[in-house]
């Protein structure tokens, strides 16, 4: 129990190396202490269940905020929400165990030495599980340990292997440090130098190249509070405000927040959207604001829509929906009737949508939960007849108060720019609203909490990154053969211990 409760506060502490502390070299730390532990243990059930500890402190640790979701808007009582943290850190810590676990079972299975145990299949296998963790039951890849390191040398690796792949160079880091209390400790510092300059050297590599002529954007923050949201009580002010904010000034693209508008058009003042339009078309604005829209009885969608100064319409559709808060899970429905959620069962976009074209750039949007799935944006782009040039995405974080959800959405947005090698715009509800170019550094933001306006300008890029050309498979299939050479490594181990005796 001692060990389990160490390896559960270790991976609590990696919430320090993501934003807005950003201490990344703890996490390299803290999955050290995991792999020296993993790696004095014979037994794959305590392995199993140390990298179970370890994944629930660092999924409740990184993910706590959703407590706030759930009880002060949700209306889920305290115990209950509380309780439903811990279930779902129980159920994320079940990854953890997977890489702790069948990495030790590869170990007595395949006869592997220490060094291609620690050096290979831990790092790898974490990656792996992590990745993993992005997709099983549609997948919840916060505080994945390579967001952490948007800003550290390994950032260089972004573009060609994603955020799973930097975590799994950030795990052969850590590995590292465990080796350095074994014989091949030099061999161990090296790798790890050679990560790291690597990595910073990537980083002058230009990936993509601008496209067309840049454009001025206006990105709204109208800080409306969570709980005056949804309420017909406060629609007309909400409407007023976003109806003052978008026309207060032209810009080639206005972009207001998800469900800035928040009842369907067909409740909307007879003259609402129509003014909106007038005003694009008399100032030659491009405007996108967040709406649900209503295609029929119980079918409706979260939405991005579009307005060009010719009058033409654009419209994105939300696609990968939140389990609980957009769509009901099988055999759930019980748990939703006990909160207080709006629009909780969406129907999904198309995989792949046309991005919408301002003035030189093509602009593709994504809505809050959905920049957190880098491969669906790197399929988007590929799969496109003429791929997005700027990326945008509108969101509604009040739902988690003043948390940490905040900034570490914003470094999920910058990691999404290291890996397309384009620029992400963000226009949010209450932060974090910024512009983050294609190097994912963040070169303008509104303060978070309140409410204004972000005006810049903005050069949109063009090309592909290696990432947007093959999105995970490249990861996979390093992953694949690092396995490989450890079977090998480990056949030959066996055969010299044969020979010894």
């Amino acid at each position: 129990m001692r060990a389990l409760l160490l390896a559960a506060v270790a991976g609590a502490a990696s919430v320090f190396s993501f934003a807005p502390f950003g201490w990344w070299p703890l996490q390299i730390l803290t999955l050290a202490y995991l792999f020296y532990q993993a790696g004095m243990q014979s037994s794959t059930r305590r392995s199993t269940l140390l990298g179970w500890a370890f994944g629930f402190g660092w999924s409740v640790a990184g993910m706590h905020w959703l407590f706030i979701a759930l009880n002060r808007f949700g209306g889920l009582p305290a115990p209950l929400a509380a309780l439903a943290i811990g279930l779902l850190g129980l159920y994320m810590g079940v990854f953890g165990a997977l890489a702790t676990g069948v990495a030790t079972w590869l170990r007595r299975r395949w006869s592997l030495p220490v060094t291609t145990f620690q050096l290979l299949v831990l790092p790898i296998l974490w990656g792996v599980s992590e990745w993993m963790r992005g997709w099983v039951f549609t997948g919840f890849p916060w505080v994945a340990s390579g967001y952490a390191h948007n800003a550290s040398p390994l950032a260089g690796f972004a573009p060609l292997v994603g955020v799973y792949g930097l975590g799994v160079l950030a795990a052969l880091c850590a590995a590292c440090l465990v080796m350095l209390t074994q014989r091949a400790r030099l061999f161990a510092l090296g790798l790890f130098a050679l990560l790291m300059t690597a990595g910073f050297g990537l980083k002058a590599i230009e990936w993509t190249h601008p496209q067309g002529k840049p454009i001025s954007v206006r990105l709204l923050q109208g800080n409306v509070a969570q709980d005056q949201k949804f309420t017909p009580a406060h629609l007309d002010s909400i409407l007023t405000l976003y109806s003052g904010m978008i026309t207060a000034a032209p810009a080639d693209l206005i972009a207001a927040p998800e469900t800035a508008i928040p009842v369907f058009p067909q409740y909307l003042p007879p003259d609402y959207l129509g003014s909106l339009a007038g005003f694009a078309v008399r100032s030659g604005s491009y405007l996108m604001f967040g709406i649900p829209l209503l295609d029929g009885p119980d079918k409706y969608t979260n939405s991005v829509a579009g307005v060009a100064p010719s009058g033409k319409s654009y419209r994105f559709d939300k696609q990968h929906l939140v389990p609980f808060g957009e769509f009901v899970p099988p055999g759930f429905r019980w748990f939703i009737d006990m909160m207080h959620i709006p629009l909780g069962d969406n129907q999904r976009g198309a995989q792949v949508q046309a991005a919408f074209a301002v003035k030189d750039q093509l602009v593709l949007p994504n809505v809050c939960y959905e920049d957190a799935f880098g491969e669906e944006i790197a399929l988007q782009l590929r799969a496109a007849a003429r791929p997005a040039t700027v990326l945008l995405n509108v969101s509604n974080l009040a739902w988690y108060g003043e948390s940490v959800a905040i900034p570490q959405h914003l470094q999920i947005s910058q990691m999404r720019s290291l890996e397309t090698g384009r620029p992400m715009l963000r226009s949010t509800n209450n932060g974090a609203t910024a512009v983050i170019d294609g190097r994912g550094v963040v070169n303008a933001q509104l303060a978070p909490y309140t409410r204004g306006t972000l005006a810049a300008s903005v050069q949109g890029m063009a090309g592909m990154t290696p990432y947007i050309r093959f999105g995970n498979y490249l990861f996979l299939a390093l992953a694949a053969l690092g396995l490989g050479a450890a079977w090998i490594s480990g056949r030959i181990y066996r055969k010299k211990a044969l020979k010894a005796t």
